[in-house]
């Protein structure tokens, strides 16, 4: 079929996308990878860690134990020293944990600071569309997904522990040092083996993400040929197309303009052109802009008799929203609604 995407993606493709933030990704790498790192960072240095604690308790008791410690001054030097013992015991840890992670990230997407996903977006602050996103068929594959992992990593963790009773019922009347010291080697091991299995379940996860992203970037042979074109051509020709496919899209936008029902403005900053038949779902865009194009935008208006209603909050939010020739979405309907009927009975009270 004509426009179908069967292509693979052009490098040129592929940046854009990379640009937007569009990349392969699994956030399970992430986690398996900062798991399993800790898990073998609390092997090496967990003894350390629990000798630091331990000193930092028993200066704390120590301390406590004399009379001048007990006053407003002595209390804040005691927490001060108890959380300084804390940090320094869990640091290293704790690097070993961000290290694991900022790696995990960087092997995945590879370093690269993308401003334009930085920038703030409107659309993303809408909780109809985070409703939407949460309960959409996504969300459900991925409750499914991360369902079907929880399964399978209890699976393994049952067979791990199951030949391991026999040693956790033999250490009763083991003192508290030998049991602590026998429960966190087990316990470390168990952890270690789910990590491993973690980390399997999250490389087959990633290879389904570029999967997914693959598929989603594909382009038609139509696309491609037009790309080709455009590269073709030297910047200064490329230049000039842009322009005039800019000039010739607002010709178009602005010849729309005086089939519009209304124009919702700023009143001076924005303007958007709606209208609406009553054979398609929703009120229409046709024409939209910032700034001097919504004076032009106003001014035909004017030429045509098209209402001109001033609502800042709608006129910015559809301007941010909705693209041109596009319908609105629903959690426009009421607003845009309720202008239109107004538009409506307005007109009916001057032709009477």
């Amino acid at each position: 079929m004509p426009g179908e995407r069967t292509e693979k993606a052009t490098p040129k493709r592929r940046n854009e996308a990379r640009k937007k933030g569009q990349v392969a990704k699994s956030a399970d790498i992430n986690g398996s990878v900062v798991m399993l790192a800790s898990l073998f960072a609390l092997g090496s240095f967990g003894p350390k860690i629990v000798q630091t604690l331990e000193n930092s308790m028993l200066s704390g008791l120590g301390q406590i134990a004399h009379p001048d410690v007990v006053t407003q001054q002595g209390l804040g030097k005691l927490m001060l020293s108890t959380f300084s013992g804390a940090l320094t015991a869990v640091a290293p840890l704790a690097g070993v944990c961000m290290v694991a992670g900022v790696l995990a990230n960087v092997a995945q997407v590879r370093p690269k600071i993308n401003a334009q996903a930085l920038k703030p977006d409107i659309k993303k602050l809408n909780p109809q569309n985070g409703i939407k996103r949460l309960f959409g068929p996504s969300s459900a594959f991925e409750a499914g997904k991360g369902l079907l992992k929880v399964t399978l990593l209890g699976v393994m963790a049952f067979i791990t522990v199951k030949p391991k009773i026999g040693e956790i019922a033999a250490s009763v009347g083991m003192s508290p040092q030998d049991f602590l010291s026998a429960t966190g080697t087990m316990i470390l091991a168990v952890g270690r083996r789910l990590a491993v299995a973690y980390l399997v379940i999250a490389i087959g996860d990633y290879f389904f993400q570029r999967y997914r992203h693959e598929k989603s970037l594909k382009m038609s042979k139509e696309d491609i040929k037009e790309e080709g074109k455009q590269h073709s051509l030297p910047p200064e020709v490329r230049s000039a197309i842009r322009r005039r496919q800019i000039q010739a899209a607002r010709a178009r936008m602005m010849s729309a303009v005086p089939q519009a029902d209304v124009v919702v403005t700023n009143p001076t900053h924005f303007a958007v052109a709606l209208a609406y038949d009553g054979n398609k779902g929703a009120p229409e865009v046709l024409a939209k802009g910032p700034d001097l194009i919504a004076k032009q935008i106003r001014k035909i208006a004017e030429e045509h008799g098209i209402p001109i209603v001033e609502d800042p909050p709608l006129a910015r939010a559809l301007h941010a929203s909705v693209e041109i020739g596009h319908e609105i979405p629903e959690e426009f309907f009421q607003a845009v609604a309720q202008l239109l009927a107004y538009v409506y009975r307005m007109a009916g009270r001057r032709a009477s």
